[in-house]
């Protein structure tokens, strides 16, 4: 396959696009990726998924959490504590340049796509690497502590608080970021990484235009489930699942999907019974890049398989 287009947020689906990214031509491969989690902090435009994905794809990502940059420093970080400022999300120095930096460009007029792109290929990453859209789209939970912001809940709050609903601001009057649809109309597979469903898939979907844009593909749509052994490898996955009253199981994932995708993958011990879908299965557990690489190509061997 020559054209593979995935879906994305950070942590998980950056390995899933790493992996991919050793396997195929890099101008072959697009990563779509949520911006439902961007933000405004302390002034600096955060774009955490995206920054993730070039961290992850330039070499430079902290190998132990997956976030951030490798043998990051924290000087910024102890000043603005002696100054009484919010610590509760952590900027590492050679982190900050990168928000700096992108700011900067924003008031001077460039848009989110344009950044990304001059990101990518300042550090040499072949990928395509998109914003879902150049628009802001916010990703807010109603949950029993009221309605949050996606950081607010997911960092300063640690996803404890119950959710009750998700919601994505802006979405409606947002646009899908240039090349976006154009690359899913192209592909000759369109994978759905293993993110969190719920909360950096749905906020891609919720742009008008891109979910109607994979219903109409006529290439394979498969998902990558995020369960290993009935429950979420990192992230609060299978606690939403709960909180939304859904059965934390691959089922309710491929009904989650149901009418995008053609095919799941699965991890080797696990089930799925959902009907009128492709069930294809390998260890999905991705710790190493060999992990990553393998379930990259049984991702591929499935839309392969699929193909008209």
């Amino acid at each position: 396959m020559k054209r593979v287009v995935v879906l994305t947020g950070g942590v998980g689906g950056a390995k899933l696009v790493l992996g991919l990214s050793r396997i195929m031509a890099g101008d072959g491969l697009t990563a779509i990726v949520n911006t439902g989690d961007d933000f405004r902090h302390l002034g600096l435009h955060i774009s955490p998924d995206i920054d993730t994905l070039l961290y992850t794809l330039s070499g430079k990502a902290n190998g132990a959490q997956g976030w951030g940059r490798e043998g990051e420093s924290w000087s910024f970080m102890a000043a603005l504590r002696e100054l009484g400022g919010e610590d509760w999300f952590q900027l590492g120095d050679g982190d900050l340049a990168l928000h700096v930096a992108r700011t900067h460009a924003l008031a001077q007029g460039r848009s989110l796509s344009q950044i990304t792109a001059r990101f990518a290929d300042q550090w040499g990453i072949a990928t395509r690497i998109l914003p879902m859209s150049d628009q802001t789209v916010a990703t807010i939970l109603d949950t029993d502590q009221g309605r949050l912001e996606f950081q607010r809940y997911f960092v300063e709050q640690r996803c404890a608080p119950a959710v009750r609903h998700i919601m994505f601001e802006g979405a409606t009057h947002a646009v899908p970021a240039p090349a976006v649809i154009e690359a899913i109309q192209s592909a000759d597979a369109v994978l759905i990484a293993p993110s969190n469903p719920f909360l950096s898939v749905d906020p891609l979907l919720a742009v008008p235009g891109i979910g109607s844009a994979i219903e109409r593909t006529k290439a394979p749509v498969i998902a990558v489930s995020p369960l290993v052994g009935g429950t979420a490898v990192k992230g609060p996955t299978a606690k939403l699942m709960q909180e939304l009253r859904m059965a934390v199981d691959n089922d309710s994932i491929a009904r989650h999907y149901a009418g995008l995708i053609d095919g799941i993958l699965i991890d080797s011990g696990d089930r799925c019974e959902a009907p009128d879908i492709v069930v294809g299965r390998c260890a999905t557990l991705m710790t190493t890049l060999d992990d990553k690489i393998r379930v990259a190509q049984a991702a591929l061997d499935l839309a392969i398989a699929l193909r008209p």
